[in-house]
């Protein structure tokens, strides 16, 4: 009977259009998730920005499905839902939270919460629901927790895999001890709350699709995507005209990152051993980032509609040295890798696969993600902290000119609408448009990056993380570079306007003004006039 029932279920796999339906019921509970966490957060930059991700996961910490969120959280995901599974022990009701970039995490502000779920009285969780969101602050030695540091405990409070609720009850004495260690604890404490209510969304959805599909056919059917995404994967290498390729591109103020895919059959081996050694400064990133960023590229290669899931990485093996800017090791700094770092790692991927495919590869676009973070300690006062990444111009491409002023790669969060920035901050915005001729000249021109100018109307201290500010995103196949980036910050008398380099932390007083420009994205062809491009429609 049992092996009936078996049969039954592998028949029902082979169905197409059922494995279809199952995608997308395992994606749209990721998506409710996301809805609930951006819904019932507090900070902006959670429900505003949307900076928050959402995934399903197997019993073996693979995951199944994803809400179309940001590719730096979703590919890094499994490697922090592994590290909760093999930590703590979890039982029904609990959940695990962690954002230790040692153990699958990205950098700091970005908090991991694991949840189980049960089926049928099974005595181990059977899927697990996971979401991170970056929270406006974590501690450390700056407001925003984004600022420039030496070592990983400047940056913030890290956390281990620790039971947040267990049995269905809030653990007290960890959110008191989290919460003590972080700015604005009321914001931080609702979101951490927003984040429980997604897992538990999530866990609801899983438990009655397998109410009325059953646990089997569940746990096939998630199998079953992944082998439909690894075949689809392998296909897609196979296709590859070229077999071996390498490319480096430089970090400014921390060292180069190379890569060397090579092609064995219809695996893939990318290989960072070549990039250069770990730094002091914040722009070291984790193996987990890199993993994302190989994930979202070769996501990439493959026909809309397909499934993201564990099946992607499945022929693909990813190498990296221990000590280096894409393994570092504890105590490194790590706030900018997950932001910059990661999009360096995108850049020379598609440098090489350029070099492999040249016909479906754009430029580079902006490559940063350009963090402005602000915030104040006020101890007869409001403590504020903000956090935000500003969009830059897409990269052109053998089909078409490059987008302006969006957030490319690694990120896929939205600016913070103007009424909530001005409402929740001591800050006016006086100017928020498209950066005229920054995207690169060709036959498809690079897309513009943006231009964004603010008054603060209070004291506060002001970090800012970004490259790309020497050197633009390059060109494609005879196209020009997109113009790089840079900040200024100005007196509230207009006098002393300085620019800031790539890693900076200053005190500004009320009146001063902050005016930020984005990186361009790179052209692609040789252009065939170098008149000013018109802005779109």
């Amino acid at each position: 009977m049992a092996r009936a029932k078996r049969d039954r279920v592998r028949d029902r796999v082979r169905d197409p259009v059922r494995l279809e339906v199952f995608h997308h019921l395992f994606a749209s509970t990721a998506e409710e998730m996301g809805v609930t966490l951006q819904r019932s957060s507090f900070s902006p930059n959670i429900k505003e920005r949307r900076d928050f991700s959402c995934a399903l996961f197997d019993a073996r910490a693979r995951m199944i499905g994803q809400a179309a969120h940001l590719p730096v959280h979703l590919g890094s995901a499994p490697m922090s839902v592994e590290a909760a599974c093999r930590t703590v022990e979890m039982g029904p009701g609990d959940a695990v939270v962690l954002n230790d970039p040692y153990l699958g995490g990205t950098h700091l502000p970005d908090v991991t919460l694991v949840s189980p779920v049960f089926l049928g009285g099974g005595s181990r969780p059977a899927f697990y629901c996971a979401n991170r969101a970056h929270h406006a602050d974590v501690g450390g030695g700056s407001p925003g927790s984004m600022a420039p540091a030496f070592d990983v405990h400047g940056e913030g409070l890290r956390i281990p895999p620790v039971h947040l609720v267990r049995g269905g009850e809030l653990v007290e004495e960890t959110l008191r001890l989290l919460l003590a260690n972080m700015r604005v604890p009321s914001e931080r404490e609702g979101d951490l709350l927003a984040q429980w209510s997604a897992n538990r969304i999530g866990e609801r959805r899983v438990q009655q699709m397998a109410a009325e599909y059953g646990r089997p056919e569940l746990e096939a059917r998630a199998a079953s995507l992944m082998d439909w995404t690894e075949a689809l994967m392998r296909a897609a290498l196979t296709r590859l005209p070229s077999r071996s390729a390498r490319f480096r591109d430089e970090l400014e103020l921390a060292g180069g990152i190379e890569v060397e895919l090579a092609l064995e059959g219809d695996r893939l081996v990318c290989d960072f051993t070549r990039t250069d050694d770990q730094v002091d400064g914040p722009w070291n990133t984790v193996r987990a980032v890199v993993i994302s960023a190989v994930m979202y590229v070769l996501r990439l290669l493959l026909p809309p509609g397909t499934p993201t899931n564990d099946g992607i990485l499945r022929c693909v093996e990813v190498r990296t040295r221990p000590g280096s800017l894409v393994d570092a090791r504890y105590p490194a700094p790590v706030a900018a890798g997950n932001v910059e770092a990661s999009q360096r790692i995108v850049d020379v991927l598609f440098g090489a696969l350029a070099k492999l495919d040249p016909k479906r590869v754009p430029a580079a676009s902006s490559g940063t993600m350009s963090n402005l973070t602000f915030g104040a300690n006020a101890p007869t006062g409001e403590t504020f902290t903000y956090y935000e990444t500003i969009a830059g111009g897409a990269g052109a491409g053998p089909t078409g000119a490059g987008e302006h002023g969006v957030h490319t790669h690694m990120t896929n969060t939205r600016n913070t609408p103007i009424e909530a920035f001005e409402r929740h901050y001591p800050v006016r915005l006086l100017r928020h448009d498209l950066r005229r001729n920054s995207g690169g000249a060709g036959r498809h021109r690079g897309g513009e990056g943006i231009v964004k100018r603010l008054r603060f109307l209070a004291p506060a201290r002001v970090a800012w993380l970004a490259d790309r500010q020497r050197t633009g995103a390059w060109g494609l196949a005879g196209g020009d570079s997109g113009r790089p980036g840079g900040a200024w910050v100005s007196s509230r008398d207009g006098a002393g306007r300085r620019r800031l380099g790539g890693e900076w932390t200053l005190e500004v007083d009320a009146g001063a003004e902050l005016e930020v420009h984005t990186p361009g994205g790179g052209g692609y062809g040789r252009k065939d006039s170098r008149a000013p491009i018109r802005p779109r429609p």
